[in-house]
């Protein structure tokens, strides 16, 4: 309006001032003309002021995010609080509500509003393991590395070791009635290599280009018939869910040096988590102790165990929460831009780089906007909504249920959505971080074609930092494919793998000591620039084709 406005007494000054028979001889032309240049003047000194926020907004809105999110992190300071303090954080466990409550006062402390839990289920008992120790008597005394599977059982005893070698289901008549008061081995020996290349890597530039060039994904093909292995394993554990021996013990299925990679205990019927199941003791023990004992095993060395450990089941009403807090919106405030990260973890570590690491960069994401915002006095146009699901390591159960509640209706299997709802079209896009302590590098488009120019137009301002790579293909196994699945435009971030899935993801060296500093702080002023451009924008972002008969008349 200011520039139509402008204009319009530009002309107005030169009519006065330009020859003619009227202006040129009025009484109050001089008059006229003293008050139009102040209305000159003060439209000018307006137009300035609009050009110069006009700049902050544009350009030095990027160096304030910078300024704020690589010279003045917090991230590390918030990533410690979440694993040291708080972890591990398992769903439906004391510990996932001792942290929930502590991030839910940071926020409101940080001024985010709306902040409030979002509960979900029921996704069954919780679990908390209180003490645990486990060493060999004989042949001499020796401590065992070794963690709990999640929703073991409390149990004490002392015991030989027997091992379960089964190819069919006939075979598991041998061992009825034997292994009461045993310890039973469920792998054979794994050999271990000695590592000669380092375990952590970065993507090089053929990694990326291979991204880069990557068409648009695939469908995945469906497994072939399994039903055999399937119902062997049910009969097998549906035998010792019967036989109740002290525990049972496998070894880790990778890593090696003490690095265990654990989760939660199988069962022949069920799930570990219904309330009242019955559950098998289950340890996992690291390769070498494992090993050592399958050696001694097949020496017919005599061998006893001895194991104490005190669990408890927790949660009796079944019933977990996600937590929400927002930056509200101005003009376009209906509309949303959300980003999170899960906040539940497993058990053996304290969930650093699984996933505090990605909770802390977008609790820090939101840190970043407020002192923007702060700052500069601009405000965001759409509402800004931080997320931290739980239950994803289960199946993505807490960001299923946010999108289920908000977005769609799904059938039974909460996954294939039947019907749109309406705030569907309230969401621009959700920004999600899940694959460990690695910087970011670009960003996976989950073939969405159109978001391209917009994402890397937004990705130049960061070329020094090494995030320049679009790739069209997807990248699953975490809590932006629910929101995806229902059309909402969602991102995961490609990231460096570092020691990720090697050491670190689902084991007992998940620990702070292995996210990168520099890294997080990167990833977290990158994601924060996304969020804000994607609020200011005058359109949500491009959405790709969804089925017809899903939106509701």
């Amino acid at each position: 309006m200011q520039k139509y406005i402008f204009c319009f007494v530009t002309t107005f000054i030169y009519k006065v001032y330009a020859p003619g028979p009227i202006l040129s001889n009025h009484p109050n032309t001089r008059i006229m003309k003293q008050v139009l240049f102040s209305l000159l003047t003060v439209l000018l000194m307006s137009s300035q002021m609009s050009l110069a926020q006009e700049g902050t907004e544009s350009e030095d809105i990027i160096d304030i995010i910078k300024k704020n999110g690589l010279e003045k992190s917090h991230v590390m300071d918030i990533v410690s609080d979440i694993t040291d303090v708080y972890g591990p954080r398992m769903t439906g466990s004391p510990g996932l509500d001792r942290a929930t409550a502590w991030a839910e006062k940071t926020l409101k402390a940080w001024g985010m509003k709306n902040v409030h839990l979002h509960e979900w289920g029921p996704f069954g008992r919780g679990w908390e393991l209180n003490h645990f120790e486990f060493h060999a008597n004989s042949p001499g005394y020796w401590q065992i590395i070794a963690y709990p599977k999640a929703w073991s059982p409390s149990v004490s005893g002392k015991g030989s070791v027997i091992y379960l070698n089964v190819q069919d289901e006939a075979d598991l008549d041998a061992y009825r009635g034997r292994l009461k008061g045993k310890f039973v081995l469920m792998d054979t020996i794994r050999d271990v290599d000695e590592a000669f290349d380092p375990l952590a890597k970065r993507l090089e530039d053929k990694d990326l280009l291979k991204l880069a060039n990557a068409g648009p994904p695939t469908p995945r093909p469906r497994r072939g018939n399994r039903a055999g292995g399937f119902s062997l394993n049910k009969a097998i554990w549906e035998m010792l869910e019967a036989e109740r021996p002290i525990a049972v013990l496998d070894r880790s299925y990778k890593g090696d040096l003490g690095t265990v990679f654990v989760s939660g205990a199988r069962t022949g019927e069920g799930r570990a988590r219904d309330k009242g199941k019955y559950v098998v003791p289950q340890l996992t023990l690291s390769v070498e102790h494992y090993n050592r004992l399958f050696r001694l095993m097949l020496k017919g060395v005599e061998i006893e165990l001895d194991l104490k450990m005190k669990t408890k089941y927790t949660n009796p009403d079944e019933m977990e929460h996600n937590i929400i807090a927002e930056i509200p919106g101005t003009d376009l405030k209906n509309e949303v831009v959300m980003f999170g990260a899960h906040f539940d973890s497993w058990h053996t570590g304290t969930g650093a780089t699984d996933n505090g690491a990605g909770s802390a960069v977008m609790m820090e994401v939101a840190r970043i906007l407020l002192e923007t915002i702060k700052e500069t006095g601009i405000q965001p146009r759409r509402t800004l909504r931080l997320a931290l699901w739980t239950g994803e390591e289960q199946g993505l159960f807490g960001s299923r249920a946010y999108v289920g509640d908000h977005f769609a209706e799904f059938d039974d299997s909460g996954w294939t959505p039947q019907a749109l709802r309406s705030g569907q079209q309230d969401i621009s896009a959700y920004y999600n971080l899940d694959n460990g302590t690695g910087k970011i590098r670009g960003v996976f488009l989950q073939g969405n074609e159109q978001v391209g120019s917009i994402f890397r137009t937004w990705l130049k301002p960061f070329s020094e930092m090494d995030a320049s790579t679009l790739t069209l293909r997807n990248t699953g196994g975490t809590d932006h494919l629910p929101f995806d699945g229902v059309g909402i435009p969602a991102f995961q971030f490609i990231q460096e793998p570092m020691a990720y899935f090697k050491r670190t993801h689902h084991s007992n060296m998940d620990n702070y000591d292995h996210l990168v500093s520099d890294d997080l702080k990167q990833a977290a002023t990158i994601i924060a620039y996304f969020v804000w451009e994607t609020s200011q924008r005058d359109e949500k972002l491009p959405r790709k084709p969804i089925d017809e008969d899903l939106i509701k008349p």
